[in-house]
Formats: structure tokens, C-alpha cells, sequence
């Protein structure tokens, strides 16, 4: 079942990183699983984090398209009007070094348009300028000049962003760290989750902030005590 606004807004209080701290405790996946590795960057001005529900497409920029690759595209606009709001459009380059970028400030504004509220590829961008002041949000492995051949060649399936696979229509969390998927298991309990785990931090942060401030080396004893207290409380 879809989020409320209301619960969607929560979400964006919350870093990625404790995001993924709060994820940590319902133990639905391996730890070294559902976020994406180093290299995807957030290109745009955007301050809090994006969420949203994923729309997937794969794209290729070295051949030109086939007629049906051209109409593959409308087919995915009609993806994203499918798709719980907000969304997100997630695309894998399948290329094997991108050298054409998909996304430009006519994209960003069509999906806007059509609901999304930014990108993550796995590829290249290119009108950061004019896409910035949209509010369209670009997470993306590279910068480009060109569209090149860039085009559809499969939508609505299973994709890769720098080690994250990603379904249609599962729930994403990201900001200038990276992205994660929310397992829908866990995506009602989450902000109060991540509640949680910030306070439970405060028994490491408040006695070290209160050591730096006055000069005072803590003991390991009190790091072990502290960090103890950490873990029973997430």
C-alpha cells in the first residue's frame, strides 16, 4: 500500500544515511544490500531529500533508434502516469561507456509535468542551468554534452544504478550521499524508525560534544558504556 503525503513528507526529514540506519533494525536484507555504491552523484541544487516511486527504463546512446524504440518512449510516459506519485524515473545506460545523456531541461520538465520529481541513472545529464530552478531533482554517474543516439530500449522492468536494483514501483529514498530502496515492509514504521535511532544516538553525540568542548578525553570504558547504551536504544 502507497504512503500518505503525509508519510512521504516525514521521509524527507530524514538523511539517506539514517534512513539506512533505520532500515538496519527490521533486518528484511543483508547490510550490503539496497543502496547504491560510490558514483552517483545528486548534479542539482536541491536541498532535502527525494522521495518517490520508481518508474524504470533502460536507454542506449550509441545507435540510432528503430521506429519502435522512438514510440518506446510514450510508452513510458505512460509508465510514469501509472505510477503511485510521486515519482521517480530510474535509468540504467546500458552502454557500456555512456556518451549520451537522456536527461535535459526538455525531460526534466516533461516528467515534472507528468509527476516525477527527479532521476536516478546510471548515465549521463546535461542542462544543469536550466533544470536546476525546476525543482527537478538529477541524480546521475555522469555529465554530459550530447544527447547522442539516446533512446528507450526497454522500460517498466528490472534495473541496475550503481549496484541497486530497482523495481517498478518501489519506494526511493536519496540525497547528495546516494539512493535507497524502502522495502514496502518497513515504509509505514520508517520515520518513527529513524526517530528513534537520531535519539538514540545522542547517548554517543552528547557525551563526546560535551568532551570536545572541554578539553577532556573520554575513557574506552565510557565509549564502551556509551555506545552500549547507542545500540539498546536504536
Amino acid at each position: 500500500m502507497a504512503l500518505t503525503k503525509k508519510q512521504l513528507e516525514e521521509l524527507r526529514e530524514f538523511d539517506t544515511p539514517t534512513v539506512w540506519n533505520a532500515l538496519e533494525g527490521f533486518k528484511l536484507r543483508p547490510n550490503t544490500a539496497g543502496f547504491t555504491w560510490p558514483g552517483l552523484l545528486l548534479r542539482t541544487p536541491n536541498e532535502k531529500p527525494m522521495v518517490g516511486y520508481a518508474a524504470t527504463a533502460r536507454v542506449s546512446g550509441r545507435e540510432a533508434p528503430t521506429a519502435d524504440q522512438k514510440e518506446m518512449l510514450f510508452s513510458f510516459f505512460e509508465d510514469v502516469l501509472r505510477t503511485e506519485n510521486p515519482v521517480v524515473a530510474v535509468i540504467q545506460d546500458i552502454d557500456p561507456r555512456p556518451i549520451g545523456s537522456f536527461w535535459g531541461e526538455v525531460q526534466a520538465a516533461t516528467f515534472k509535468a507528468l509527476g516525477a520529481v527527479g532521476t536516478l541513472t546510471h548515465g549521463g545529464v546535461r542542462d544543469l542551468n536550466e533544470v536546476g530552478p525546476l525543482g527537478f531533482y538529477f541524480f546521475a554517474t555522469d555529465i554530459m554534452v550530447a544527447r547522442a543516439e539516446s533512446h528507450l530500449v526497454e522500460h517498466n522492468g528490472e534495473v541496475q544504478i550503481c549496484g541497486m536494483t530497482v523495481k517498478p514501483g518501489d519506494l526511493i529514498h536519496a540525497d547528495r550521499h546516494g539512493a535507497l530502496v524502502i522495502p514496502a515492509e518497513a515504509a509505514p514504521q520508517l520515520a518513527e524508525a529513524c526517530r528513534r535511532v537520531s535519539k538514540a544516538e545522542l547517548f554517543v553525540l552528547e557525551p563526546c560534544r560535551k568532551a570536545i568542548r572541554e578539553g577532556i578525553k573520554p575513557t574506552v570504558e565510557q565509549l564502551r558504556q556509551w555506545r552500549g547504551e547507542m545500540a539498546k536504544n536504536r
